[in-house]
């Protein structure tokens, strides 16, 4: 009967698509912790009732500001740690590793180290289950975020290259203002006093060349704008929903595989939703093998990937999750390659982290598109086609995993 459900994804596609539509024009901005985001989030709670077994809304606290509140003392940190150089590198040294602490731990690691210095506020996960026709031997979680970005001002205005070229020379630049000032301890000696044009003023005067892309990070993220966030990410909550939703249509039960459904919020504030279902729920779903899909922003078949490592490049995704999906890929022409998500993270981190079997799928070129983060990702941009697919593979995923083809942990990975 599963094979049934492949057969609903043109009519899936438009229901999305609708859906998605219904949500930007009907509810304010979602941003992270917002009324917005709650809005929405009870919205699909409802629909979600209409389709499965059972339902929950569970609240959770967050500081949505701590993601990228960190730019803000990093960058103001190290403009004073280079003018402070040009006197006392070694405390310009020490400025300077102050200020990356917050930078590795909020963005690259995203911990929570910060988060009790930011205001606070209330988000939730909506959490939706459709119980088997028999006993419960596995089950299956599709995951997408309610909540939209703040606006990024620079790959609006200037583009993504633009973008991508000023977060390198930033980098770039943290690593040559630790290089210069670490050497100009070991020229001059910690108390000597810098030569008025020796090398190591000199070196000091060429990282000012640096200061205006430290400036620029002031600007990376727009307070004032909350995009509507079509593809990234209402693509994954109604692909999520839609399965659901034609499994109901069509009169399907998987014989012995639990379907879920989890809306998270606040995924833009650093996965916070994701890990606190996680804290909240790791030890609960363990009893049968329990695989988690999470889709982020499903707009490109051209950049189909099954992610095999998230956040940033460092946290794999479960290699029996990833083999269901490029087999389900295989089996439905859905054309998905293995990739990583070597910037930025969705939340399928937080489910690996917490000890869940989990992968990502994404539909977006990491090159970053005109409408990622920006006022453009609207439901003019939706893409039918790449929701089609995506739908047919997930419902092959489906077919797979009631087989119990992939109860065993021991299933080795495929590669591509």
């Amino acid at each position: 009967m599963l094979e049934k459900l492949k057969e609903s994804k043109a009519a899936a596609a438009d229901y999305m698509a609708d859906g998605i539509t219904h949500v930007i024009k009907s509810f304010k901005k979602r941003a992270p912790g917002s009324e917005g985001e709650r809005e929405a989030q009870e919205y699909m709670k409802s629909e979600l009732e209409k389709y499965s077994d059972s339902t929950a809304l569970e609240e959770f606290k967050l500081n949505p500001g701590s993601f990228y509140g960190w730019i803000y003392f990093t960058v103001t940190a190290g403009i004073i740690s280079l003018a402070v150089y040009f006197f006392a590198p070694l405390i310009a040294l020490a400025l300077l590793i102050v200020a990356l602490i917050p930078m590795v731990s909020q963005f690259v690691l995203y911990r929570q180290v910060f988060d009790p210095l930011f205001k606070e506020a209330t988000s939730c996960n909506v959490t939706a289950i459709k119980k088997p026709a028999g006993a419960v031997k596995r089950r299956i979680i599709f995951c997408g975020h309610a909540d939209a970005a703040n606006e990024w001002p620079i790959n609006y205005y200037l583009g993504g290259k633009a973008f991508s070229f000023t977060f390198v020379v930033l980098m770039l630049g943290i690593l040559y203002l630790t290089s210069i000032y670490i050497a100009a301890l070991a020229i001059d000696g910690i108390a000597a006093k810098m030569p008025v044009l020796g090398t190591t003023t000199i070196m000091g005067l060429a990282g000012l060349a640096f200061l205006p892309f430290f400036i620029a990070l002031y600007f990376f993220s727009n307070k004032k704008v909350v995009v509507d966030g079509a593809n990234d990410n209402l693509t994954a909550c109604y692909l999520s929903i839609a399965l659901l939703k034609y499994l109901a249509d069509n009169g399907i039960t998987p014989e012995n595989t639990e379907v879920g459904v989890l809306i998270t919020g606040s995924e833009e504030a650093g996965l916070r939703g994701a890990k606190a279902w996680a804290a909240a729920h790791k030890d609960e779903y363990r009893d049968v093998p329990t695989f988690f899909v999470a889709y982020d922003t499903i707009a490109d078949l051209d950049c189909l990937y099954i992610n095999n490592k998230d956040l940033n490049g460092l946290v794999p995704t479960d290699k029996d999750v990833n083999a269901l999906l490029m087999e389900a890929s295989d089996n439905t022409a859905a054309g998905a390659t293995f990739n990583k998500v070597t910037v930025g993270s969705t939340d399928s981190a937080a489910f690996t982290q917490a000890g869940l079997k989990s992968a990502c799928i994404t539909g977006a070129d990491h090159s970053l598109k005109p409408y990622y983060h920006t006022r453009r990702d609207s439901y003019e941009l939706i893409n039918k086609e790449a929701l089609s697919k995506v739908f047919e593979l997930s419902a092959e995923a489906i077919r797979l995993v009631d087989s119990g083809k992939y109860d065993s942990a021991s299933v080795k990975a495929v590669t591509k």
